[in-house]
């Protein structure tokens, strides 16, 4: 049985040296949020509004229901970075808090959910290729190539540098923003309300009816970790990861809610139910013709590559941080230009493999199974920190603890664990029992790095 490490709640953060060439530079607070941002926000967004519309606009209220739980979750990063302000977030808070096991579970679970994911974007990007680039689709071994493209170029940019990775993402979260709000705050002025439709469109209860429509959305706000899993590529971390986390999460909730909202209110409840591109129909409504289609398209592929530029990064980060305390193998721990490259590498020939038997395989629905799988593999991590931060508080470390605001840290460290189990729950029975399938496959791994680095007496890094 491990011990819990000795690590320092004002250690510094792990990465060392992240400024000394001229393409590695620390992230400052608006490159942390657009990170944040980024990774919340990626393609789903574009058929969120056709998603939920069967439900009625009681998906509204779920929406707010959600981005509730999702706050406090952010809140709880904050806090855990504050005191834990190191490259690889989810893992550093678990191995503080339970000892080496629970925090590789954090660190293997999030990392296949980054190489998997990453592939799905790619994928569901080339449906929106198609429409720009009508030669895409002409044949599936075009496709399989423009998704590869699509993975290897955020790639590319993350070997280049974190100064690159932190470019790349504040043009691609401006580019994508730009068409969102213009249907957010525009469509506002064109809101029709008698395109609404009912309020429940079920006939379900009100709590059956939020909660159906909540599953739908439960995984809109993955990625609220993003700065605090990139922790040590952040200035000043115990400052600006907090201050990132919830701003970004505070961004994207608003671009949620008045997306949704106003395509609610632009197009048509029957038309809606029945919708492939609301955002283009949304557009269509406000201003007549159908160029709709394209500038989402556009919107859409520029949101993928810039999800898929944040979340590389981030896939590499968290064994990176594992790595250095012997938990993953040791080349993990080797960086460049303030990006752990190995990981980077490794992650996306992972993820070019999956994409690869995508097309390949001639199964239908294998590549929808694994897509779910990560949707619990993703809340392993939230449910482990979260914990963390109530051990933490429950045994009353003056180290890890504010005092002054023990009851409201409380409230919302209980909140974000009941809304990680919400996501568990909502990823479905047949998601969870993979998924646990997946989780306990690492454990072997685990093992074979334990004794390794029993054997050779590797020291937990401070």
């Amino acid at each position: 049985m491990s011990t819990t490490p000795a690590i320092s709640p004002a250690a510094p953060p792990t990465s060392t040296g992240a400024a000394a060439t001229p393409h590695a530079r620390r992230f400052g607070l608006p490159i942390a949020t657009c990170l944040v941002m980024g990774n919340i926000i990626g393609g789903g967004i574009f058929l969120l509004p056709a998603s939920v519309a069967p439900f009625g606009t009681i998906s509204l209220v779920a929406f707010a229901v959600l981005t509730a739980g999702a706050i406090a979750l952010a809140l709880v990063f904050g806090r855990l970075a504050e005191r834990h302000p190191q490259t690889g977030g989810p893992y550093i808070y678990a191995r503080a808090a339970f000892g080496d096991f629970a925090g590789f579970l954090a660190a293997w679970s999030y990392w296949i959910t980054t190489w998997v994911s990453n592939a799905a974007l790619a994928v569901a990007s080339v449906g929106y290729l198609c429409v720009l680039f009508p030669a895409v689709g002409a044949h599936k071994w075009s496709m399989c190539l423009a998704a590869l493209t699509v993975q290897w170029l955020p790639a590319l940019a993350n070997l280049a540098g974190t100064r690159y990775v932190g470019q790349v993402q504040l043009i691609a979260t401006v580019l994508k923003f730009a068409p969102l709000l213009l249907v957010a705050v525009g469509g506002l002025f064109f809101f029709d309300p008698a395109n609404l439709g009912p309020f429940r469109a079920t006939g379900q209860s009100p709590i059956g009816a939020v909660s159906a429509a909540a599953a739908m959305l439960l995984f809109s706000y993955l990625g609220v970790e993003s700065a605090a899993v990139s922790a040590g590529e952040v200035r000043d971390p115990a400052r600006n990861v907090g201050r990132a986390t919830i701003l970004g999460t505070a961004g994207a909730a608003v671009v949620y809610l008045l997306g949704t909202l106003a395509v609610f209110g632009l197009v048509a409840h029957e038309q809606l139910v029945g919708s492939t591109a609301p955002f283009s129909d949304a557009v269509d409504a406000m201003f007549g013709g159908t160029w709709g289609g394209t500038l989402v398209a556009c919107a859409a592929v520029i949101s993928m590559v810039g999800a898929l530029n944040g979340w590389t990064l981030l896939s590499a980060q968290t064994p990176y941080a594992a790595a250095k305390d012997g938990l993953f193998p040791k080349a993990f721990t080797t960086k460049r230009r303030g990006v752990p490259v190995v990981g980077v590498i490794v992650t996306v020939i992972l993820a070019s493999g999956l994409t690869l038997y995508n097309y390949t395989s001639g199964s239908d629905g294998v590549f929808e199974v694994l897509v779910l799988i990560t949707t619990f593999t993703a809340t392993v991590p939230y449910l482990l920190s979260t914990a963390a931060q109530i051990y933490f508080l429950a045994s009353g470390q003056s180290g890890r603890v504010h005092r002054g605001r023990l009851v409201r840290d409380a409230v919302l460290a209980c909140t974000a664990f009941a809304f990680s189990m919400w996501l568990v729950a909502g990823s479905g029975y047949a998601a969870v029992y993979q998924g646990v399938l997946f989780l306990f496959g690492g454990v072997l791994v685990y093992a074979v790095m334990s004794a390794r680095k029993q054997r050779g007496g590797v020291r937990p890094a401070a």
